[in-house]
């Protein structure tokens, strides 16, 4: 008789990230009949909520194999919890962030205090103040700053997950736009990245970017104006050259974006993915949704891996080849139904200045990426060549909310 043991699934792990999803995964444990389930929260990842009120409910529940990270817990509760299996992280004394954070990031959170202060009194530039110092310090803090920034993004990649399943972020396929961070507002080139943007909003999809300045900003910007029309868009770029670089002061460069934001409150979703590695150059304020990550190998890996839709390649420097280069070995070795489309805009840039296209092409060649990769002009031939491949995903023109 073969004594080898059956083999199961990996446990289901089920994130709750609100009170509302906890009392609802309670009450469905609580009214299980099979005992060998009843009652228990095995693969929870508790995230941020507040439990200080169930108490009664956690008595009833068994705690082997849950995790509970930055939840407000009463003492002698967290201890049975502790004693029954769970893992609980601590609070984290001395960190200017949540590690724990149940949220994406807003602009507006980023800067809060910015209209009453300077650049370097807020939030964002606290952190990065924060993370320049800690993890080049002693071992001690070393270690404190690893584990809370390992767990900042491991939150940030969870709750971006859920926005992109069933929140904000999930009405439509994501197109990511990668670009330069040096286009000055009040460029062509900014210019055409933001009316890429509208464009790609118009379509139906939501622009994602890697959420700093230059043709990252200005492609979250058209995206966040995706249906307020060429007028509103062509006001807010007139806003924005006031201040066309962060070099000169991230103040008042952050400021002319929050006039944007002022005049026009409410536009289409649109995300941005930045990373305090690259501190010095500030996040962008006109992503609706930022997932901002300490670590920019995840913060690559994640932007790529989200743009289901497929990614438009603008002209930029050494970090837009990389991502080129990174998103084509991706397709090279992937399935033939997960290969995402590369649209690369700008003919002379992309086979004269920087060729990469040509060594892109032949790595492509006889693989199944070969039919899904572009070379335009015009970015409105970009436009045209993700809707006719997206067909049937897309939900149509939104209107501002």
């Amino acid at each position: 008789m073969n004594s080898t043991p059956a083999l199961h699934p990996l446990p289901r792990v089920i994130e709750i990230a609100s009170l509302a999803d906890f009392d609802r995964h309670a009450a469905t444990a609580l009214a299980l009949t099979d005992k060998r389930l009843a009652a228990s929260m095995h693969g929870w990842h508790v995230q941020s909520v507040d439990l200080r009120a169930r108490g009664p409910v956690l008595e009833k529940l068994r705690s082997a194999g849950s995790v509970f990270m930055g939840c407000e817990i009463e003492g002698k509760i967290e201890r049975r919890l502790r004693g029954g299996g769970a893992l609980v992280f601590p609070e984290i004394p001395g960190l200017p962030f949540d590690p724990y954070r149940g949220e994406l990031y807003s602009g507006q959170e980023l800067y809060a205090g910015l209209d009453a202060g300077s650049y370097e009194s807020v939030p964002d530039a606290r952190i990065y103040a924060w993370a320049s110092h800690r993890l080049g310090a002693g071992a001690h803090d070393a270690l404190n700053a690893a584990l809370s920034t390992t767990l900042h993004d491991h939150a940030i990649g969870a709750r971006l997950d859920s926005q992109i399943r069933d929140g904000a972020l999930s009405h439509a396929p994501l197109v990511g736009v990668m670009g330069g961070h040096a286009q000055l507002r009040g460029s062509a080139g900014y210019e055409q990245a933001a009316r890429l943007g509208q464009s790609l909003s118009e379509a139906g999809f939501i622009v994602a970017t890697g959420g700093g300045p230059g043709s990252m900003e200005a492609a979250n910007l058209g995206a966040y104006l995706g249906s307020a029309g060429p007028d509103t868009l062509d006001a807010a770029l007139d806003i924005l050259a006031r201040e066309p670089g962060f070099t000169l002061s991230v103040t008042r460069w952050a400021r002319a974006a929050a006039a944007v934001l002022e005049r026009w409150p409410a536009g289409l979703p649109t995300l941005g993915i930045p990373t305090w590695f690259y501190g010095h150059e500030p996040p962008n304020m006109l992503a609706t949704h930022i997932a901002k990550y300490f670590a920019n190998a995840t913060r690559e890996a994640v932007l790529l891996e989200k743009s289901s839709g497929g990614i438009v390649f603008l002209p930029g420097a050494a970090g837009t080849v990389q991502e080129v280069f990174q998103d084509a070995c991706e397709n090279y070795y992937g399935a033939a139904e997960s290969i995402s489309p590369m649209v690369l805009v700008g003919i002379e840039y992309w086979t004269k200045t920087l060729p990469a296209y040509p060594l892109l092409a032949e790595l492509a060649r006889g693989r199944a990426m070969e039919e899904k990769i572009f070379l335009v002009d015009d970015p409105a031939e970009a436009v045209r060549i993700l809707v006719d491949l997206n067909d049937g995903s897309l939900s149509g023109v939104r209107g501002l909310a």
